[in-house]
C-alpha cells in the first residue's frame, strides 16, 4: 500500500464526498522541544484504516504532542509518521485531515452555518454547495435551528459541535480531536461523544481522540492506547471487549467497569 506524508489544508472539491478512513503510521517518532525537554521517546503506532482510538495518559506526557506531528502541525525530532493511500482517492493528491482543537476557535463575526462552511469555503467550493454541506452536518448534529445564530448566542457545548461540524464539513477520512469536551460539563459530555460516535459510525473515517477521561476512553473507541508520563512511551495498546454499537447504559455494566480498570491500572504502571 502506498503511503503519504501528512498534510493538513483543505481538501481539493473533487475529493469532498469521500468517506472511508485512512491508515496512520506512527514509526520511531521522538519530540524533543528546545531547552532538552522530550516529548515523545520512540513511540511506535499503527492505525488502522476507519478505526476509533483514544490516547490517554498523564497531563503533559506528549499525546497532543503525537496528535499535531500526525497533523503536520509540528515535526518529530527523528522518526516519521506516514498516511495511508485511500483505495478512490487520486494518486498524488492530499489526505482530507480534519483537526478539533480543545477551545471551539469560532469567528465571532460570522453565523455558525458560516463557521461550519468555512474549510469548503477556502477551498473554493461555490456558497450554494457549501452552504447545503454545512447544513446537512449541522442538522446531524442537532444545530439545524441555529445556522443563522453567532458564536457570542450559544452555549460551550453548542460551540464545540460547531466546531465538530466544521471538521466534519469536508467528510475528512482523518478525524484528530485534542480533548475538545473536557471543559463541558457531564451531561453535555456524554451527549457529544454519543453524537460523535454515531457520526463515526455513518462516516467512516479513521478518529484519534485525545481525553485525559478514561470513562470517556473506554465508551468512545475500539481501542485506547495509554502512555506514560513524558517522555511518553506506550504502556498499554488495548482492545476494548465491549460491544461496537454503544448505548449510554453501558457505562453501567460490568464489562464496562472492567476496561475503565484495567486502563487505570496501566496509568498506575506507567508511574502517572
Amino acid at each position: 500500500m502506498p503511503f503519504l506524508a501528512p498534510e493538513l489544508a483543505p481538501p481539493a472539491p473533487d475529493l469532498l464526498p469521500s468517506g472511508s478512513g485512512i491508515g496512520v503510521r506512527v514509526t520511531q517518532v521522538h519530540r524533543t522541544f528546545p531547552g532538552g525537554v522530550a516529548a515523545l521517546d520512540g513511540v511506535d503506532l499503527e492505525f488502522t484504516p476507519g478505526s476509533f482510538v483514544a490516547l490517554v495518559g498523564p497531563s503533559g506526557c506528549g499525546k497532543s504532542t503525537l496528535l499535531r506531528i500526525i497533523a503536520g502541525l509540528d515535526s518529530a525530532t527523528r522518526g516519521q509518521v506516514e498516511l495511508s493511500h485511500a483505495p478512490d482517492q487520486p494518486h498524488g493528491s492530499r489526505a482530507p485531515i480534519a483537526y478539533v482543537f480543545q477551545d471551539a476557535h469560532l469567528l465571532p463575526w460570522r453565523s455558525v452555518l458560516d463557521n461550519a462552511a468555512l474549510p469548503l469555503e477556502l477551498s473554493g467550493v461555490s456558497r450554494p454547495e457549501r452552504h447545503a454541506a454545512a447544513r446537512e452536518i449541522l442538522g446531524q448534529i442537532g444545530l439545524g435551528d441555529f445556522t443563522h445564530r453567532h458564536p457570542a448566542e450559544l452555549s460551550g457545548g453548542m460551540r464545540m459541535r460547531v466546531s465538530l461540524a466544521r471538521a466534519l464539513v469536508t467528510r475528512p477520512r482523518l478525524l484528530l480531536l485534542d480533548e475538545p469536551f473536557g471543559a463541558l460539563d457531564e451531561l453535555t459530555r456524554g451527549r457529544l461523544d454519543e453524537q460523535l460516535r454515531a457520526l463515526w459510525h455513518e462516516l467512516g473515517m479513521t478518529v484519534l481522540f485525545v481525553t485525559h477521561s478514561l470513562s470517556e476512553a473506554a465508551w468512545l473507541a475500539e481501542r485506547v492506547i495509554v502512555f506514560s508520563p513524558r517522555p511518553a512511551r506506550v504502556v498499554l495498546d488495548r482492545v476494548l471487549s465491549l460491544p461496537r454499537r454503544r448505548a449510554a447504559a453501558l457505562r453501567l455494566e460490568s464489562a464496562f467497569a472492567r476496561e475503565v480498570q484495567a486502563l487505570s491500572e496501566a496509568l498506575e504502571r506507567g508511574g502517572a
